[in-house]
């Protein structure tokens, strides 16, 4: 499945690039070992290998060896790197990632908010630590909604926090403090009732 072109940025030739890119995108700053790359993806090493090698030879990413090790961390005097980081952020990020792991609860919406929806939305500021992911529904289980967020976190190497509030809170939300100052800041919208269809619990 992943040999598929992704569908959100049909330029890349395959998923996997996608999330190789995002994985190193995510920390500019930080340097990954093939090593820590193919098991943060579970993606063979060999398949994780030759995604660098040709990320490197197009000059997105740089790698130095140290002692048995290539260290592989992106190419910050590439002027390209810059924007495409961001459009690897809106579609093999967080906002992809929540999508897939979230999507199937059957919500009536999800939503990231805090400091990954503000970068999201073109905020400037660091890398945040952690991601804020609001579920409005009234049949989702909790435990599922967990499992989700233990998922994504594996995904995404950072902690997700999920937040679970009504569909009745969610239309006054007024009445409930947290929800009120969340939807007074950015967010990003993830499944609205629209998209629903496209993600809800099959049979």
């Amino acid at each position: 499945m992943r040999s598929e072109a992704p569908p959100l940025l049909p330029i890349l030739r395959s998923r996997t690039q996608g999330e190789v890119l995002a994985a190193l995108l995510v920390e500019p700053g930080r340097e990954w070992t093939i090593t820590e790359l193919a098991e943060h993806l579970d993606i063979a090493l060999t398949t994780v290998q030759s995604e660098v090698a040709r990320l490197e030879a197009g000059g997105l990413v740089t790698s130095r060896k140290v002692g048995r090790s290539r260290l592989v961390r992106p190419n910050s005097s590439n002027p390209v790197v810059v924007p495409l980081t961001q459009i690897i952020m809106l579609t093999f990020g967080p906002k992809v990632v929540v999508t897939e792991e979230f999507g199937h609860l059957g919500a009536e919406h999800i939503v990231i908010f805090g400091s990954w929806a503000a970068r999201l939305t073109g905020e400037l500021g660091p890398t945040p630590g952690d991601i804020d992911v609001l579920i409005v529904s009234d049949t989702a289980e909790r435990d599922d909604i967990y499992a989700a967020a233990e998922r994504a976190e594996v995904r995404l190497g950072r902690p997700v926090n999920p937040v679970l509030r009504t569909c009745q809170a969610w239309a006054h939300p007024e009445d409930d403090p947290l929800l009120d100052e969340i939807l007074r800041r950015p967010t990003v919208q993830i499944i609205a009732p629209e998209s629903r269809a496209r993600y809800g619990r099959s049979g």
